[in-house]
């Protein structure tokens, strides 16, 4: 039986995000599809979700405070090819993230930090930490 994972997510602006992914493939070498309710932004005030989409993040742009984890999810269907969050500074790279995998990476300072996909050059994001 497959697990699933719930979030309920904090009130932004009135509307409220809810995260719905599945657990399977979350480990290395996984190949199955991931199940995802977007947009999806907020875990709770330090730990924000980017889906990865029909070849888009989603959010495209995110703002969190210093010290936020941001977790990138794989939302594809299985058999899409592989993305990657590469920061174009440098700052963080994930391997390839097959459907259904994730990466996560801590924002220790403020600044703006714009990424892509390796892959895919025409998928772009920006985490911004203020």
């Amino acid at each position: 039986m497959k697990a699933r994972i719930a979030v309920l997510g904090a009130a932004i602006g009135g509307a409220i995000a809810i995260a719905c992914f599945s657990e399977r493939g979350a480990g290395p070498g996984s190949s199955s599809a991931a199940e995802c309710s977007v947009p999806v932004s907020v875990i709770d005030s330090m730990h924000f979700i980017v889906a990865i989409q029909n070849f888009t993040f989603q959010p495209d742009s995110i703002s969190v405070p210093p010290g936020a984890t941001v977790t990138w999810v794989n939302c594809e269907v299985a058999g899409t090819e592989p993305h990657t969050t590469t920061a174009d500074g440098a700052q963080w790279n994930s391997t390839d993230l097959s459907p259904g995998q994730r990466f996560s990476h801590t924002f220790p300072a403020p600044g703006a930090f714009p990424y892509h996909c390796t892959p895919h050059g025409f998928m772009l994001g920006k985490v911004v930490v203020e």
